[in-house]
């Protein structure tokens, strides 16, 4: 009797069990028909690129746009603002790192329009949380034969760009001390500017603000766009003139008025700053400007970098 009742007792655990198995599997089979899992085959899937790998916490990732002073022409030692302000950045320990340098001689505002347009460029602009952009010096001075002159007497520094890069109409008039100027390296142009020339008036000087200005606008506009969350510095111009005599006062108002223009369309955007140059540089360009008189020296670009590390931190 004992081994009957065992038995039956057995049977009916395992009975219990097998039920509950059952009760189990078909809950689990009823989710799975109602919340698949599973892998997605990935060749169904449609490919996108890649999003940005996000900087680690307080690191800085740098983009250079821009004409020649971007570049770095005129450093000896090639480093520029951009090299410097990585540097500085990262003397305490900082973390920052620098994406590309794409500043370009003789490059317009027309010219850096046409740039942004292009796939790379956006993709290291949608990289950075910092975008300098140095434009508009070849804008200002452009409409008038300064550039053409051989002010200073030299060519621009060893390893320079010496092509005018050409603007968004193929015009190849915007040079820079060392570029040439019809057919001919502007240092052999020997033409001295008279002081009741046109070209040295400010209104010629200026000629070329209005539409210039609307392209920085623009070029502004554009980079906000493609990376709203990255934090523009613009460096703002000097005039490289003002050691002469008649460049001194219609210099002087064509960069003011430029840098005025500039600070009214930054003032529109939270996360865009204006370094200013032009008091670095007034009555200080014999320590601070290179050979060629234009761009700015070592010693220039230091000034340069610290304004802009000072209004990064």
């Amino acid at each position: 009797m004992k081994d009957a009742k065992w038995t039956w007792r057995s049977v009916s655990l395992i009975s219990v069990a097998a039920t509950l198995l059952l009760i189990v599997g078909f809950v689990y089979a009823v989710g799975d028909i109602i919340n698949p899992q599973g892998e997605a085959l990935t060749g169904s899937l449609p490919q996108e690129t890649a999003a940005p790998v996000p900087a680690a916490a307080g690191e800085v990732k740098i983009l250079a746009l821009g004409d020649s002073l971007a570049k770095g022409t005129g450093d000896n030692s090639g480093s520029g603002f951009v090299r410097r302000t990585l540097d500085g950045l990262t003397k305490d320990g900082g973390q920052a790192q620098l994406l590309g340098n794409m500043g370009i001689n003789g490059l317009t505002t027309a010219g850096l329009q046409t740039k942004l347009k292009e796939e790379g460029v956006q993709y290291a602009l949608r990289q950075a949380s910092v975008v300098l952009v140095s434009i508009g010096g070849n804008d200002l001075f452009r409409g008038s034969d300064i550039l053409g002159n051989g002010i200073g007497g030299e060519a621009g520094p060893a390893g320079a760009d010496q092509t005018p890069a050409a603007d968004a109409e193929g015009s190849t008039n915007a040079v820079e001390p060392g570029g040439v100027l019809d057919g001919k390296p502007s240092a052999l142009v020997t033409s001295t500017p008279k002081p009741n020339e046109d070209e040295l008036t400010p209104e010629a000087l200026l000629a070329a603000l209005p539409d210039a200005a609307k392209r920085l606008g623009e070029i502004l506009e554009t980079i906000a766009g493609i990376n709203p969350e990255a934090q523009v510095y613009y460096v703002g111009l000097y005039n490289p003139f003002g050691d002469i005599e008649d460049l001194l006062v219609p210099g002087n108002q064509a960069v003011t008025a430029w840098n005025s223009a500039a600070m009214d369309i930054i003032n529109t955007h939270s996360n865009m700053t204006l370094v200013p140059t032009f008091d670095l540089f007034n009555r200080h360009l014999d320590k601070y400007l290179s050979s060629d008189h234009f761009h700015p020296n070592g010693d220039g670009y230091q000034r340069i970098s610290e304004r802009i590390v000072q209004a990064i931190r």
